[in-house]
This record gives C-alpha cells, sequence and structure tokens, in this order.
C-alpha cells in the first residue's frame, strides 16, 4: 500500500489557534447549530470558545449581533444567547481538543479548517450551516472540486438490481475521472464504494499519471490525487460505521477518504445522518438517487441537492418494486432528471442549477415533527436502560431546563419513558 498521498501533519500546522479552537467548537456544538454558528461568525472560533469556557453571563451586543446574522438566514427567533451557553457549557467537561487532533492524527488523518486553502469553496453554499470544521482520515487528505464529485445513494435494504446498476455506474465514473461521493451505509451507498474501489484496483495507472481523456483522476490539481470515493460519515472517523461495513470502510481509508463533522470518538445518531446528508450535497455537482423508499432518507439527499441548486438524477426502477417508489416520486414531481448510466450522469454534470425543492409529501413518521432540541434528546434516550436528566444534557448538548421540557413533551407522544431510575425511549 502507498504512503498517504498528503501528509496527515499539514492539516494540523498553521493557524494553530484557530484550528484547536475549532476542534473543540466541534465537540460543543452539535452539526447545523445555528446559535453556535452564528456566535462562531460574529466572535471569531478563539473567542467563541473563549466565552463559553469562561463562564461569563450572555452579552447583550454580542446577543443582538448573532441575532442580526441569524435574521438574515431566516432562522427567526431563537432563546437568546444565555440558553445556547446553557446548552454547550455541560459538555465542557469532555472537552480535550488536544487529544482529539491527537487521535485523528494516529490514525492518518487531519483536521480541515475554513481558513485552509484546501477548505472546499462548496460548501459555502451552505452559508450558515456551513461546517465549523471537517475532520478527515485516508489515503487522500484532499476533497476534490465540486464539478468532479458524484453522489450515489439509495435505499439500505437495496434490491439487486440496485446493487449491480449502482456499482457499474460507480465504476463507470471514477473511469471517466470522477470522485463518488456516498455515506458509508449499507445497500447502495455500500455499492457505491465498492464500485469506485474496484474501477481503481482495475486501473494500475490510476495512482500514477493521469490516462489519457481522464481528467482529473490519479492526480488532481498540483499533484494532489484525487480518491476515487469518499464517505462522509455521521459519526467519528475513529470508528467505522455499520460495524458490518468496518472492512468495507477499512478499504476506503486506504483509497479515498472518510470525512465526519463530528470529532472523534462521537456516536452517529438520526439527527447527524439527517445533517450528514446535506455535506454530501454540498459536495458533489450531481446526486443521483439509485434505489428508494417512498420515505427514504436518500430523499433528503436528494431535497438538499435541488436547495443547493445541484442537480439531482433519479434511476427508474420496476412499477411493482416499493425500493424504487422513491425514485419514482421525485421524477414524477420534476425534482429530478431520468438517468440510467454514467454518460446521463456525466452530462447532468454539466447542467446544475435547474432544480427546485420538490414539496414533501407521504404520512409523516411520529418523529418527523419534532424540533430540534426534541430530536437531539430523543437520539440521546437509550433504548435499554434508564438514564439521568443531568446525563441526557450532556448527551444531547441541551441544558437541564431544556431537557426536562423536553421529555415531558416527548413522553405525550410516547418517545420517551418515565423509570423510577430514570428515562428511557418509549414506543
Amino acid at each position: 500500500m502507498n504512503a498517504t498521498t498528503v501528509d496527515p501533519g499539514t492539516l494540523n500546522r498553521g493557524n494553530a489557534d484557530v484550528r484547536l479552537a475549532r476542534a473543540a467548537l466541534t465537540r460543543l456544538m452539535e452539526p447545523s447549530d445555528l446559535a453556535g454558528l452564528a456566535l462562531i461568525s460574529v466572535a471569531g472560533p478563539v473567542d467563541a470558545l473563549a466565552l463559553i469556557r469562561s463562564g461569563a453571563e450572555s452579552s447583550a451586543v454580542l446577543e443582538q449581533e448573532m441575532t442580526a446574522v441569524l435574521a438574515e438566514t431566516g432562522a427567526g427567533r431563537w432563546p437568546g444567547l444565555a440558553d445556547a451557553l446553557g446548552r454547550w457549557r455541560p459538555r465542557l467537561a469532555d472537552l480535550a481538543p488536544e487529544r482529539d487532533l491527537a487521535v485523528v492524527e494516529r490514525y492518518g488523518g487531519g483536521l480541515l479548517i475554513p481558513e485552509d486553502p484546501a477548505w472546499p469553496p462548496a460548501l459555502a453554499d451552505l452559508q450558515l450551516a456551513e461546517p465549523i470544521a471537517l475532520w478527515m482520515r485516508g489515503r487522500v487528505l484532499h476533497l476534490p472540486e465540486q464539478r468532479r464529485c458524484i453522489a450515489l445513494v439509495g435505499s439500505r435494504d437495496s434490491t439487486s438490481y440496485g446493487a449491480n446498476a449502482t456499482g457499474e455506474m460507480a465504476a463507470a465514473l471514477v473511469q471517466r475521472g470522477y470522485t463518488v461521493v456516498s455515506g458509508g451505509a449499507y445497500g447502495i451507498d455500500a455499492s457505491a464504494h465498492r464500485g469506485a474501489l474496484a474501477a481503481a484496483r482495475q486501473d494500475p495507472s490510476y495512482w500514477g499519471s493521469v490516462p489519457q481523456g481522464r481528467t482529473g483522476a490519479g492526480s488532481g490539481a498540483g499533484g494532489v490525487a484525487q480518491p476515487p470515493t469518499l464517505a462522509v460519515m455521521a459519526g467519528g472517523v475513529d470508528r467505522f460505521y455499520p460495524s458490518g461495513n468496518e472492512e468495507l470502510l477499512r478499504t476506503v481509508t486506504e483509497q479515498g477518504a472518510i470525512v465526519a463533522e463530528v470529532p472523534p470518538g462521537t456516536n452517529p445518531t438520526r439527527y447527524r445522518f439527517l445533517q450528514r446528508n446535506r455535506l454530501i450535497a454540498a459536495l458533489c455537482e450531481v446526486t443521483v438517487v439509485v434505489e428508494a423508499r417512498w420515505r427514504s432518507g436518500a430523499l433528503n439527499t436528494a431535497h438538499h441537492a435541488a436547495g443547493l441548486s445541484r442537480s439531482v438524477g433519479a434511476v427508474p426502477g420496476s412499477v411493482y418494486s416499493a425500493n424504487s417508489a422513491g425514485c419514482h416520486r421525485l421524477l414524477r414531481e420534476g425534482a429530478a432528471v431520468c438517468v440510467t448510466d454514467a454518460a446521463d450522469i456525466a452530462e447532468l454534470a454539466g447542467e446544475a442549477g435547474s432544480n427546485l425543492v420538490p414539496e414533501q409529501r407521504g404520512a409523516p413518521a411520529l418523529h418527523d415533527g419534532l424540533g430540534v432540541e426534541d430530536l437531539l434528546l430523543l437520539d440521546a434516550l437509550p433504548l435499554h436502560s434508564a438514564t439521568s436528566v443531568d446525563k441526557l444534557s450532556v448527551v444531547a448538548g441541551l441544558g437541564t431546563a431544556s431537557v426536562l421540557a423536553g421529555l415531558g413533551r416527548l413522553e405525550l407522544l410516547g418517545l420517551a419513558r418515565r423509570l423510577d431510575t430514570g428515562w428511557k425511549r418509549g414506543g
């Protein structure tokens, strides 16, 4: 196996104070915590971390500036800085950014921050929801240009038709010089990574000079190699999730890279999966849904892509297959273009920007109507053993008052259950 193409230490040098602060903030704040991102926008990462650590009360001037930033994004009213500080400060006890940086570097990775020249410009389209930082691990610690990235996503319970179609398209896209991006999950995601890896493995020149007619493959701009595939994770890059894909994800790190906006040791949760989807969409020129049920997480990725003016493709399936109902829904609503092979996808990659966010239909799941805080709390509740309010405050990143109020709401919905020893998941 060749050595890491980009020295991981280069991601941990320069902007030392800012890098350390951003590493710390990724542990204190959940992905897309708009209040936290507004604080960083107004005060900068170093001063934002200092304020949280200080124990000081909220600043009226700072809160006004944050309110203005949030208003520009259409976030509307928010509980205020004091409430946000109450959510972040319970996690200070677990804060050790030097340790987190050392852990990821030990795995051959590093932390990419917006102040780095290699930070992907495509993420700016997320506006305030742009990640605080990206933790990376792999052979190529470099994110290719948006125009060279294609997302292939779909159901975890894929059919043989979906798996075969995905594998063939992924391999052909890599041969055309694209990086295949997916989420490392079972089903379509796994088939996308396997197809991309197989194409690179079968081409002895992939890691050498650029073959004729394959722009961007092998070595990209500046001599930096373009990975055949990237896995964007909902948990820390130090652990491979799901465990059944451990061997596959290990191979992804050996030939490509895995990326996450949460620090090492972080468990994936439903909320983090949903936020992960926006990164997949933002990093890619085109998002293709290969197989998806009527209510599939892959549709969430497609909606993010459309909202970012990225092109969306959908692979048609049998009218008798529930696994293709979501794809047919996208096609019927005009939210996606019909694609059947890599040539269709490559053509679509030159036509970005024509899609609109589709209207969401279908019977909602019970948790779909939950606010962000209740969703974070639901993810923190254990399935089997009971836990305390204080522990939930730390795990969910919420203040005690918010936890108590949220538990009351979840209990009414049957999603939380009160026991003599504490609280657990209901339902």
